[in-house]
């Protein structure tokens, strides 16, 4: 593998004629790597350019929620996917703090809340309303729920809040955290088979849109203020009483010391801005078509090149 990334940054470089061969550091620039398939991809494909550049990456896995505070210490140089829903308050805190800054958007546009496979919609025709979803509660219930639905939110750490909607809106839905993303993968496959209503915790840009169609739970609407003030939303006395952004940010985040430290890495950062397809192919690679993080890399290099090569270049 490191044969085949070296031969691929070798390419990268003679593709892009302008691009500098001199490392703007000798130390590494360090890119953190969470739990979810696109930011493993897209970290690798980012560092791959970064190396071609003459630059030296690290790896570090890390806590999807701590990164922030690691990028304002300086201890990981920059994150690539900060999705508004699941990381906007961290990100917002370690901001409020100094050390890191907002590196700009991706293009894609993100949303992340309860979700299901059209056929439960069969089941439950009043879908896609959170109300209806509450109704047919008893469609969803489990012998680990008992007489109560059963949702399948993210891992713990990806703080998605969802024991407290659930009490916020006085569901009757008892909340589950999958162990990983696969599991949520796992679980609408398993569904799937006998067409069992299930509804769990999904996100866009993702690969299951494009295997699994489905439909976003519609809660109260999100409004500024629903996760910090029990007076905005349906429920004044209680948080996150409303869904999630529904058309959320992803931005880049890096650490205040990354211009200058590394300025030619810092400019292609700056420049990079992957849309929704591209993401959700990112992560294809790996959930359905059983690839490497680095091999899927590798190939999204090798079969995007009119889109990185301008970043590369200093074009715009």
């Amino acid at each position: 593998m490191k044969l085949k990334t070296t031969l691929l940054a070798g390419a990268i470089t003679l593709a892009s004629g302008t691009a500098s061969l001199a490392a703007d550091s000798s130390d590494p620039i360090v890119i953190p790597i969470h739990n979810w398939s696109s930011q493993i991809v897209m970290s690798h494909v980012v560092g791959q350019i970064f190396e071609s550049m003459g630059n030296s990456v690290e790896f570090v896995t890390t806590d999807s929620q701590a990164v922030y505070e690691s990028v304002r210490l300086g201890d990981v140089t920059l994150e690539l996917e900060v999705w508004e829903g699941a990381f906007g308050a961290s990100f917002r805190a370690a901001l409020e703090k100094g050390g890191l800054h907002d590196a700009g958007d991706h293009d894609a546009v993100t949303r992340e809340d309860w979700w299901y496979p059209m056929w439960t919609k069969d089941a439950c025709p009043g879908l896609p309303d959170w109300k209806a979803l509450n109704e047919c509660a008893h469609l969803f219930a489990t012998a680990e729920t008992g007489d109560k639905g059963r949702y399948l939110d993210g891992p713990v750490d990806w703080l998605k809040h969802g024991k407290e909607r659930v009490e916020a809106l006085d569901m009757n839905f008892t909340v589950i955290n999958a162990g990983s993303a696969a599991a949520l993968w796992a679980e609408i496959g398993s569904a799937e088979k006998d067409k069992r209503p299930v509804v769990v915790f999904n996100w866009t840009p993702n690969f299951a849109e494009a295997v699994w169609p489905g439909e976003f739970v519609e809660f109260p609407e999100w409004v500024d203020g629903c996760d910090k003030d029990p007076a905005v939303g349906p429920n004044p006395n209680a948080l996150y009483d409303c869904g999630n952004p529904a058309q959320g940010y992803l931005k880049k985040a890096a650490w205040d010391g990354m211009p200058d430290k590394w300025p030619g890495a810092y400019d292609v950062l700056k420049k990079i801005s992957f849309t929704n397809p591209q993401i959700a192919e990112m992560a294809k690679f790996v959930d359905t078509d059983e690839m490497e993080p680095e091999e899927a890399a590798e190939r999204w290099l090798e079969e995007n090149e009119s889109v990185w090569k301008v970043w590369v270049d200093g074009g715009t």
